[in-house]
């Protein structure tokens, strides 16, 4: 029996990116070269459930992203989000991307560790094994299984029976399995980086430099 050829899997990679910086970068390079990705997908939230309404407009967050993405063909804008009413779940809009993409293409949402600890409280949560792996981004000296002792038990169970043993499994099914993938310690904060702009202090090195420039231009964050 001829065994299937592999398919390199997509990442996908929400958040309100208030602004995106180079933390948001970094993560989506490393899922893209540890899991071998086709592309990274970015994907600006609406009306995020998670989080409070955030600092700049729909449009000023999707064009920083455009900014920010400029010059790297792996890394993709996706605005099926940003504009949609009401509260965006992850689990639509991976049905939207699976009905897109169709049953075969493995698809990888990317998580930081904190969110991913808190998996169980999103709507829908187990479904999103039906529709996509989770690729999670643990931090320096903090490995994730660890962490999932002491998690929610429904999360844990579903954890340790998902786990791949490497990366590349990602690529042998569509979806429903779990990795955990090192991350280079960068603290970098939109929190900090709208302090900054707000107190007139330079963002080089924090965000892109178009980022910077677009923050300054507009006059985005005038208090923190």
């Amino acid at each position: 029996m001829t065994t299937p050829p592999l398919i390199r899997p997509i990442g996908i990679l929400g958040g309100t990116f208030d602004p995106i910086h180079h933390g948001h970068l970094r993560l989506a390079l490393e899922a893209l070269e540890q899991c071998d990705l086709r592309q990274v997908r970015f994907i600006p939230n609406g009306t995020p459930p998670h989080r409070g309404t955030p600092f700049s407009t729909p449009q000023q967050r999707l064009e920083m992203v455009r900014l920010a993405l400029q010059g790297n063909p792996s890394f993709t804008l996706d605005e099926r989000e940003i504009f949609r009413a009401g509260p965006c779940y992850s689990v639509h809009t991976l049905e939207s991307l699976r009905e897109e993409l169709g049953a075969q293409q493995p698809i990888c949402l990317l998580l930081g560790s904190d969110a991913f600890l808190q998996l169980h409280t999103w709507h829908q949560w187990t479904r999103l094994f039906e529709l996509a792996h989770i690729v999670v981004m643990q931090r320096p000296g903090l490995p994730l299984g660890n962490a999932m002792l002491q998690a929610d038990e429904v999360l844990r169970l579903e954890y340790f029976a998902r786990l791949a043993p490497a990366p590349l499994k990602l690529h042998e099914q569509a979806a429903g399995a779990i990795v955990a993938l090192d991350m280079p310690l960068l603290e970098i904060s939109a929190t900090d980086i709208r302090c900054r702009a707000a107190t007139g202090r330079h963002l080089r090195y924090l965000v892109p430099d178009s980022v910077a420039w677009y923050i300054h231009t507009h006059h985005l964050y005038p208090t923190c």
